[in-house]
């Protein structure tokens, strides 16, 4: 089975929209107190989810024609825009071991990708 390219594109939106579900996540966290109201009607936290929803939808969407092992390492392409969000946002250090990472993340999309060649 080839994997169309529609399949990847959906499946790298759902990645994208899924760091921005963690980034929201974060703010509403930091806004969270011990009263469980400020968790219940915390508008930051039902974005965040809201965009995990929707990340969920897009990636149901595009493993139905392609290949797992091709579509879901691209799932952690979502660990390279958080890193990505949390510098932006957060003002969180970008470390020499956090872009190797990253790297290795790269490297391991690339492979994966191209293991039907």
């Amino acid at each position: 089975m080839k994997t169309p390219v529609s399949s990847m594109l959906l499946v790298l939106l759902a990645a994208f929209l899924g760091s921005f579900g963690a980034v929201f996540l974060k703010y509403g966290a930091i806004r969270v107190h011990r009263r469980l109201r400020t968790l219940i009607f915390n508008w930051r936290l039902a974005v965040g989810v809201g965009f995990y929803l929707l990340s969920s939808f897009f990636f149901v969407l595009g493993v139905r024609r392609g290949e797992l092992t091709v579509l879901y390492p691209m799932v952690s392409l979502g660990y390279v825009w958080t890193l990505v969000w949390s510098r932006l946002f957060f003002n969180e250090p970008v470390t020499k071991n956090k872009s190797a990472g990253i790297a290795l993340v790269l490297l391991g999309i690339i492979l994966l990708s191209l293991g039907n060649r």
